[in-house]
């Protein structure tokens, strides 16, 4: 019977062709789908910033917040963008002898450098949109919040947060490949990125947004008096950003996705496949023979058959 999903086993089959496709494209090509992955991305990012920043619970915020940062994933996966979060299950290919580390270390550097390109574009919209103005400058305020935090957070931390968000991250884009049809990918998308964000966990691709929009954000006076920040902005340079968070988030990610995901499903579903399958046709061929040899033994029919016991006899005198 027909489906529109694919199995476990054949979303593991097919992750060969799609990330041989990925490590294969032209530098021209990553630049661009990167580009617009950071801006997708990102675009959660601040839409999930100002619809959140004024709910009184935490947990309700965080819960919001990631529903709305579901969005940014699934532009980047239907509308068909590279994201370097999602790029890291090139690793399928490699552990399968379809891709090379230098081929898939290749996508990952200049989609990674265009996911950046892509994020500081829209902060820099954002800055001159003046929507960080927003009911009094609480929208700033609250995005000022998130840098700040996001900066003062140890190494083993950030490296922590980064693999549990990648773990699901990549598993949403996993469980997409299973997907024929789009609203199919758009569940397969929501609920994983929702659990992300709503626990907190840390993306390198929204950190090039939320970050550098603190650092902006932190030269305003208005925005640093409506957050009550003016003793703990100081926190945030441009070299903890780099060192402090997003070398750490990287890390994780890296290890989140190729380790939980990439491995795991290649090892369940992909390792010793050929020889599974070069054995197959041998096996089916004594058992056919088995099959044939037992019926001619007990089907009284077949022994009855002049045919069959002349080719007895015959067999017989050979020995």
């Amino acid at each position: 019977m027909a489906t529109n999903y694919l199995s476990p086993k054949e979303v593991a089959e097919s992750s060969i062709g799609i990330t041989s496709g990925k490590a294969s494209l032209s530098i021209g090509k990553m630049l661009v789908l990167g580009f617009l992955a950071g801006a997708y991305i990102a675009f959660g990012a601040l839409a999930s910033t100002l619809v959140s920043h004024d709910l009184p619970l935490v947990g309700v915020g965080r819960l919001v917040t990631g529903m709305v940062f579901s969005a940014g994933l699934m532009m980047v996966l239907i509308g068909g963008a590279e994201l370097f979060t999602g790029n890291i299950l090139i690793w399928t290919g490699v552990l399968s002898g379809k891709v090379g580390v230098g081929a898939m270390l290749r996508n990952w550097f200049w989609v990674y450098v265009a996911n950046f390109l892509g994020s500081l574009a829209v902060v820099a919209m954002m800055y001159y949109s003046g929507l960080w103005g927003t009911n009094n400058n609480m929208v700033g305020a609250y995005a000022l919040k998130i840098a700040v935090g996001k900066c003062g957070l140890t190494f083993t931390s950030a490296l922590m947060r980064g693999i549990l968000c990648n773990w699901l991250v990549s598993l949403a884009v996993w469980m997409s490949w299973s997907c024929k049809d789009i609203v199919s990918k758009v569940f397969a998308v929501f609920f994983p990125i929702t659990l992300f964000v709503a626990a907190n966990f840390e993306h390198s691709v929204a950190n090039m947004y939320y970050i550098p929009a603190g650092l902006l954000l932190k030269a305003n006076p208005a925005m640093v008096d409506a957050a009550h920040l003016a003793d703990k902005v100081g926190v945030l340079t441009w070299h903890s950003f780099l060192i402090n968070n997003l070398l750490p988030v990287t890390i994780g990610n890296i290890l989140g996705a190729a380790l939980f995901v990439a491995s795991a499903y290649w090892f369940s579903y992909l390792k010793g496949a050929k020889a599974q399958a070069a054995a197959s046709p041998a096996v089916e061929g004594v058992g056919a023979a088995l099959v044939a040899s037992a019926i001619a033994n007990n089907c009284p029919v077949i022994k009855a058959c002049p045919a069959n016991n002349a080719m007895q006899e015959l067999a017989g005198s050979k020995r």
